[in-house]
C-alpha cells in the first residue's frame, strides 16, 4: 500500500533536473520570479505551463495585425536597399 502512495505522490510532484539553460533564459526566468515575488521554481513551473499551452490563463501576447499590410512603397528607400545588394567585385578579390 505504501508503495502505491509513494508512486502517486512522486507522479503528482514530479521533479526535474534541467541542464544547459541558456543564460538569456536563466536571466528572464530569474527576472520574472523577482518581479512577481515568486521563487525561481514557481516562476519556472509557470513559464513551462504557459509554454506547454496548458495554463489556466494564457498571457496576452501582442501581434502585429494592426500594422500588417500598411507598408507604403517609397522609391528612395527601395533604391537605398537595392544599392546594398550590389557586390563590389574589387572587394572580393
Amino acid at each position: 500500500m505504501l508503495a502505491n502512495s509513494a508512486g502517486t505522490a512522486y507522479n503528482k510532484c514530479m521533479q526535474y533536473t534541467i541542464r544547459g539553460i541558456p543564460p538569456a533564459v536563466d536571466s528572464a526566468i530569474r527576472e520574472r520570479a523577482r518581479a512577481a515575488g515568486k521563487s525561481l521554481n514557481e516562476a519556472a513551473v509557470e513559464a513551462l505551463t504557459e509554454a506547454a499551452g496548458i495554463a489556466d490563463t494564457q498571457q496576452k501576447r501582442r501581434d502585429l495585425d494592426d500594422i500588417a499590410g500598411t507598408w507604403k512603397s517609397d522609391k528612395a528607400l527601395e533604391s537605398a536597399i537595392s544599392a546594398q545588394d550590389l557586390v563590389d567585385k574589387d572587394s572580393w578579390r
